[in-house]
């Protein structure tokens, strides 16, 4: 899968933010059919970084009432890629 597709966009958040400094961990919204070693990969080509470690999850929808029925927002796919010591991201 080529790297563009698998990672959609970076996630910045209250807490991503304070990981990025604590802990030198990014989060990411990813392809749904992306595995970790996609992931990984993409990280690696796109921002030029070595990675140590991913994790990923996938949020369900959650229900919304709209004006006559019940919908359901998308499911989603988050990676959170830890880096190594020595890399950085800089995202801003």
């Amino acid at each position: 899968m080529e790297a563009t597709k698998v990672i959609i966009r970076p996630l910045i958040t209250e807490k991503s933010t304070r990981q990025q400094h604590s802990q030198n961990t990014y989060s990411f919204e990813v392809n749904a059919e992306a595995d970790k070693q996609d992931i990984k990969a993409a990280v690696e080509k796109l921002y030029s970084v070595k990675v140590a470690d991913v994790r990923t999850l996938v949020r369900k929808g959650k229900p919304r009432r709209t004006r006559y029925r019940l919908v359901h927002t998308k499911i989603w796919k988050r990676a959170i890629v830890k880096l190594q010591e020595d890399s950085r991201i800089d995202l801003f």
